[in-house]
């Protein structure tokens, strides 16, 4: 389980970018692509490294007008599935 006070961020391997042929987001990882979801898509957008996880679900709260304890545990659980796949770092 991730720390609220980790600082998640992409590997340098690992891109997200958007796919203007297919109009969607994508991660792009060594042999891997992934296509995330928009809520995935604006929780990683946040993932810059100098943001910790409660910054992170402070502004998703903000931006979608919810209860912050409501957003973090699917943000955690959103991050702790991707540090295990090797697609963020803390």
């Amino acid at each position: 389980m991730l720390e609220m006070s980790a600082k998640p961020h992409l590997p340098l391997h690992v891109v997200l970018r958007h796919d203007k042929g297919r109009d969607r987001w994508v991660l792009l990882a060594p042999e891997r692509v992934l296509t995330p979801d928009a809520v995935a898509v604006d929780v990683l957008k946040l993932c810059d490294g100098a943001r910790t996880i409660d910054a992170i679900v402070a502004e998703l709260a903000r931006e979608y007008q919810a209860p912050a304890g409501q957003i973090a545990g699917d943000v955690v659980k959103l991050l702790t599935d991707l540090k295990d796949k090797g697609i963020i770092v803390t």
